[in-house]
């Protein structure tokens, strides 16, 4: 009976001892992080501050209407549809409403909001004489299936006159439900040890991105079908409304001096003018960048301020040239 006393005792004082270490370990990264910029860190508070499931799987999650926080050191504000920037206004006589669907590109992040490509279009577009309102919907981790399902089921009601798709390569690419691990949601240091694992033992990263995705744009590959529809959709109903719709490709920013990926600007620049997008390639305004000159931070590479205002040099004269 004294033996399993001094078992059960042993027992609560190790897993006390677990607990206390994990608490300490999980205090002590959180310190640090608050302290530094860590982009895999700052994506996992993303999720956590700015996001919420999603009553839709087609959507997955959705951003927290009239909520803020300062990401990556750059504060971003959520409007009561859930688009970065102000409450909307109406829109004056004659003045456009230029809609952006995106992912994390269109929601500029790692950029302030006045350095977005959306704010940079606005006040280039007023100053040129053609009143804008231009609409941020950009939602990290969203595809083209996401974006589009979005606009259908909470934004139609923002009756824009134009719409923006600011395409990117993962857009075709068939996205699990996330945000189910609890863990994984509320504590950095299962992120870290998570994120530790995958670097060491995901054999997958052998993988080109090339290869990828090559794999992603195969004829038959769920998502690229999938994100064709959704196209496919939003053109016909924009078409239906007199909306002027606009297929902005993205390149990806790792190498733009030997650029690897052409072979899908060129399938989607089919594929949207098939479906009545005018199509703009940003690959030329961007080419020969190095990832110091782009990236919106080391390990980050999402276009940062000198990117969205590559992307509004070259989107700028398309949207003049298209007056209401």
């Amino acid at each position: 009976m004294e033996k399993q006393k001094q078992f059960l005792l042993s027992a609560v004082l190790c897993a006390a001892s677990i607990v206390i270490s994990i608490a300490l370990v999980e205090g002590v990264l959180r310190v640090k992080n608050s302290a530094m910029t860590n982009y895999d860190i700052e994506m996992w508070r993303y999720a956590k501050e700015l996001k919420v499931k999603s009553a839709d799987p087609a959507i997955d999650f959705e951003h927290v209407p009239n909520k803020s926080a300062v990401l990556q050191q750059v504060p971003i504000r959520l409007n009561n549809l859930g688009l970065r920037g102000p409450p909307l206004q109406e829109p004056k006589p004659g003045e456009r409403r230029i809609l952006f669907l995106g992912g994390s590109i269109a929601l500029g992040w790692g950029v302030p909001e006045e350095q977005t490509v959306e704010m940079q279009l606005q006040a280039r577009m007023n100053a040129a004489g053609q009143p804008a309102q231009v609409l941020n919907a950009g939602i990290g981790n969203f595809n083209a299936e996401r974006y589009v399902t979005r606009f259908f089921k909470q934004l139609t009601e923002v009756k824009p006159t134009d719409i923006v798709v600011l395409y990117f390569l993962r857009d075709a690419e068939n996205l699990p439900p996330g945000g189910g691990n609890f863990l994984l949601r509320h504590s950095q240091l299962a992120v870290t040890l998570w994120i530790a694992f995958h670097r060491l033992f995901d054999k997958s990263g052998a993988e080109s991105l090339v290869d990828h995705y090559r794999g992603v744009y195969t004829p038959d590959a769920p998502g690229f079908i999938t994100m064709q529809q959704q196209l496919k959709k939003l053109a016909a109903f924009s078409k239906e409304r007199g909306i002027r719709l606009y297929f902005v490709m993205t390149p990806d920013v790792h190498n733009l001096t030997a650029y690897p990926f052409g072979f899908i600007h060129d399938m989607m620049r089919k594929i949207a003018e098939t479906d009545g997008y005018v199509f703009v390639d940003l690959l030329p305004s961007m080419t020969g960048l190095r990832p110091e000159d782009i990236w919106a931070m080391p390990g980050d590479p999402h276009p940062n301020a000198l990117g969205h205002r590559r992307m509004a040099d070259a989107i700028l004269p398309v949207l003049l040239a298209n007056p209401k």
